[in-house]
């Protein structure tokens, strides 16, 4: 890295595989060309979750596909670019194949940062703050590494495909839910973020998981960012050193046309 790789990038919720044909294929593209666009001025990249639709690591398996994206990953950590990659609640099961095959490094939780005098708060977003029991509960079977192991019994033709027909059931279900902001005493997020600041002061909070794309001012000097997703927001954060603004990618062909 060069002494002009001065600004980190956050991005969340890419969903790919989402749609299984060309459509997907081009959704990809977009997000490796905008990883390409990047690469001249990042000295961080964060992607914060639910960047496949689904993903599993059997021990001699993974999902096909992505082919594109991981070769553009790949390249970013050969370019000496740091990779941070969230387990979301759609890919929460990486066991270690991204991080050996790609160097990037995985996080389960909550990671928190200090850049340039500024503290950054960062997790996928599911499961925080107060309610949401159900997922709560399903979220703790998920991650159980007994139910893990029964899970990669199943073949890999008839697992993937089970678990990506209850992911497409449950984006549907909760589409709507994720078209507008229904206001801070009813976002989970935000009553987390308020709360975590009683505790300790944050200057930021970066989430996915949530589909809006959102900067809610939380005090003075604390904001919290949603990043939105890439299906059809295309948003990503840009801190610069000095200032953390959400942006959105203009160059898909997707959004677009």
């Amino acid at each position: 890295m060069s002494e002009t790789n001065i600004k980190i990038y956050f991005a969340s919720d890419f969903h790919l595989g989402y749609e299984r044909d060309s459509g997907n294929h081009q959704r990809e593209r977009e997000v490796v060309n905008w990883l390409s666009q990047i690469q001249k001025d990042a000295s961080e990249v964060y992607l914060l979750g639910d960047i496949f639709d689904f993903w599993f690591e059997y021990k001699t398996v993974i999902p096909k596909g992505f082919s594109r994206f991981l070769g553009k990953i790949a390249e970013l950590v050969d370019a000496g670019i740091p990779v941070t990659i969230f387990k979301g609640n759609h890919d929460m099961w990486m066991f270690g194949y991204l991080e050996k095959e790609l160097g990037v490094k995985i996080i389960s939780n909550e990671l928190i940062i200090q850049r340039a005098g500024k503290k950054f708060f960062l997790h996928h977003g599911d499961g925080l703050g107060k309610g949401d029991a159900g997922y709560k509960f399903l979220k703790s079977i998920f991650r159980n590494p007994f139910f893990q192991w029964l899970f990669a019994r199943f073949h890999p033709n008839f697992g993937i495909a089970l678990a990506r027909f209850f992911s497409a059931n449950s984006r549907k279900a909760n589409y709507r839910s994720d078209l507008e902001y229904k206001g801070d005493d009813k976002e989970f997020l935000t009553q987390f973020a308020k709360s975590k600041l009683t505790q300790e002061h944050f200057d930021y909070f970066i989430f996915g998981h949530r589909h809006l794309p959102l900067d809610i001012k939380l005090s003075d000097n604390a904001r919290y960012i949603n990043l939105g997703e890439w299906v059809t927001h295309f948003t990503y954060a840009e801190f610069d050193g000095n200032n953390l603004e959400l942006k959105t990618y203009t160059g898909n062909l997707i959004a677009n046309s």
